[in-house]
């Protein structure tokens, strides 16, 4: 029974996972997306996440704590910089993790995991949709043309 065991250890020790997970954060923070298998991206995007929700605050105690788990400068800069301005509004769920089917040489599940808010053809969609909406019982009507249109097509 794995009562309790919620960590996937991935077939590692414990400090070759950590190095792997600090190593894909920080190429994930660079590069906004990486492929790699599901098993390793559910594991980064638990690694990851409270990470991006501490640089939103940011603090000397916060980048210390980020540090310790990223210990790459560049990485922690820009994740202060860049990353938090982006994902400022958002009250969580900064990754997606796409499927993309199985690797040629072994069959691994492999999936594509990238940070929400740079991926612009997912956001193109949803900034074009409208919030409100007309209801079927008689609510407010479009206006039916510019007055100045009528004028002008009158004196024609």
């Amino acid at each position: 029974m794995r009562h309790g065991k919620k960590i996937n250890h991935l077939g590692r020790k414990t400090a070759h996972r950590k190095s792997m997970l600090a190593n894909m954060a920080c190429s994930l923070i660079e590069h906004k997306r990486i492929n790699t298998t599901v098993a390793k991206a559910k594991a980064l995007k638990q690694f990851v996440e409270p990470m991006i929700t501490k640089s939103k605050e940011d603090t000397t105690h916060n980048r210390r704590i980020v540090m310790s788990r990223l210990r790459q400068k560049d990485a922690v800069a820009e994740l202060f910089r860049d990353v938090a301005a982006k994902v400022a509004d958002r009250p969580g769920g900064y990754t997606r993790i796409i499927k993309l089917g199985n690797r040629l040489g072994d069959n691994a599940d492999m999936a594509m995991i990238e940070l929400v808010d740079y991926n612009e053809i997912y956001n193109a969609d949803k900034a074009k949709k409208k919030t409100t909406r007309r209801s079927r019982r008689g609510g407010s009507k479009p206006a039916a043309a510019p007055v100045e249109n009528q004028a002008s097509n009158e004196e024609e």
